[in-house]
C-alpha cells in the first residue's frame, strides 16, 4: 500500500468521526472517498458505526460497489449512493450521506433550502429528491441497489447537495475536507434557517452570486476547519 492510500483512509477515519463530533451523524451515516490512485475506485469503512471507525476498518470497493481483493467485511447497504455518484461525477472527490435533524426537517416540506450566511454559499443550488416520484411506489427509504444510487445521483447533477424526502441528505465535494466542511456547515445553515422563518417571513438569504462568491473564498479556507476538527478527534489505531 502506497503511502498516499494509506494517508487517505487515515483520513477518511478521521473524517467519520469529525461527523459524530459535530453531530452530522450518530450510529448510521457513512463518508467515503475516491480512491486516489484508482479513479473509478473509492474508499470507505465497512458496516461501522461513524465514531467507531478505524483506518484498519476501511475498505476499497470498485465502480460497482464492491469490494476488491477477497475483503468479506459486511459493507454498508447504502453504499451505492457513493458509487453511483462517483460514476456520474468525475469532479467529486468525496460524499457524505447523513440523517442530520434540521436538513430532513427541511426536507420534508415545500421550502427550498437557501444559504443564510457565507459559510453555506455552496446551498444555493440544492437539489432534492423523492424516492416515491423516483420509483412510483413505497419504500423502505434506502437506496440500497444501483437503480436507485442512479436516481439520487441524477436529482443531485451539478449540485453540492441533495435533501432526501423521509430519509436525509448527501453531500459532495472535490476533496475529503470540502466534503465534511459541507455536511458539517449544511445542518448548521438548515437550524439557522428554520430559526429565521419562525421569527419573520422576510428572511435575507444569500444571492446566487454572493453564494458562489463566498464558496469560492471558502475553498482556500478549509484546511482551518479540518485541521481543528482533526486535533480534537482521537483515533487510536
Amino acid at each position: 500500500m502506497s503511502d498516499i492510500v494509506r494517508e487517505a483512509r487515515r483520513d477518511l477515519a478521521r473524517a467519520n468521526r469529525i461527523l459524530y463530533l459535530k453531530g452530522v451523524v450518530d450510529g448510521f451515516g457513512h463518508v467515503s472517498c475516491r480512491h486516489p490512485e484508482i479513479p473509478g475506485h473509492y474508499l470507505i469503512s465497512c458496516n461501522r458505526a461513524p465514531n467507531l471507525v478505524k483506518e484498519a476498518d476501511i475498505v476499497e470497493l470498485d465502480a460497482e460497489s464492491n469490494p476488491t481483493g477477497g475483503d468479506t467485511r459486511r459493507l454498508y447497504l447504502e453504499r451505492f449512493i457513493h458509487g453511483e455518484i462517483y460514476r456520474t461525477r468525475p469532479d467529486v472527490r468525496a460524499v457524505v450521506h447523513s440523517h442530520s435533524t434540521a436538513m430532513i426537517t427541511i426536507g420534508a416540506t415545500d421550502v427550498q433550502i437557501r444559504p443564510m450566511f457565507h459559510m453555506a454559499g455552496f446551498l444555493t443550488r440544492a437539489a432534492k429528491f423523492d424516492i416515491r416520484e423516483a420509483t412510483g411506489r413505497e419504500t423502505d427509504m434506502l437506496i440500497r441497489d444501483h437503480e436507485l444510487g442512479r436516481h439520487l445521483a441524477e436529482t443531485l447533477g451539478p449540485a453540492s447537495t441533495v435533501l432526501m424526502a423521509g430519509h436525509g441528505a448527501t453531500m459532495v465535494g472535490t476533496s475529503l475536507e470540502e466534503a465534511i466542511y459541507r455536511a458539517v456547515y449544511a445542518e448548521v445553515n438548515a437550524g439557522m434557517q428554520l430559526g429565521a422563518m419562525r421569527v419573520s417571513g422576510n428572511v435575507r438569504y444569500l444571492s446566487e452570486t454572493e453564494s458562489d462568491l463566498a464558496t469560492e473564498a471558502n475553498r482556500g479556507q478549509l484546511k482551518r476547519c479540518w485541521d481543528l476538527w482533526c486535533a480534537e478527534v482521537d483515533i487510536d489505531d
